[in-house]
């Protein structure tokens, strides 16, 4: 299966502004923009992720973290975790539930080990 993103530009007037004045934005900043506008692109700007999505996502995305997801199972696993409120969908904040799983464990590989 092909997976398409749709490319239309982000046209809010927040949106625009805040793209204009990021080279004045802290890393964070950054950062949270660029995991507002991942979401966006792989959602095709609508409120939520279906599995294909998801998968894309991932495995475009996330595969220095994640290890690429190949099995069905395994990504129906994954999804129903997300999938808090039982839609068949993964919205924003259900997404970031995962973002934080994953930062959270990239973490640990950075903290120094006491001897």
């Amino acid at each position: 299966m092909s997976h398409q993103l749709h490319q239309e530009p982000y046209c809010t007037e927040e949106f625009l502004q805040m793209e204009a004045s990021k080279n004045n934005m802290s890393d964070l900043e950054s950062g949270i923009l660029t995991i507002i506008k991942v979401f966006n692109k792989y959602s095709r700007h609508e409120s939520s992720l279906k599995k294909h999505d998801l998968r894309a996502l991932i495995n475009y995305e996330m595969s220095h973290f994640i290890i690429k997801i190949k099995e069905k199972d395994t990504l129906d696993e994954l999804f129903a975790d997300l999938d808090q409120n039982g839609d068949l969908e993964i919205d924003f904040k259900e997404f970031i539930g995962l973002v934080a799983m994953v930062t959270s464990a990239c973490n640990e590989l950075f903290i120094p080990k006491q001897p």
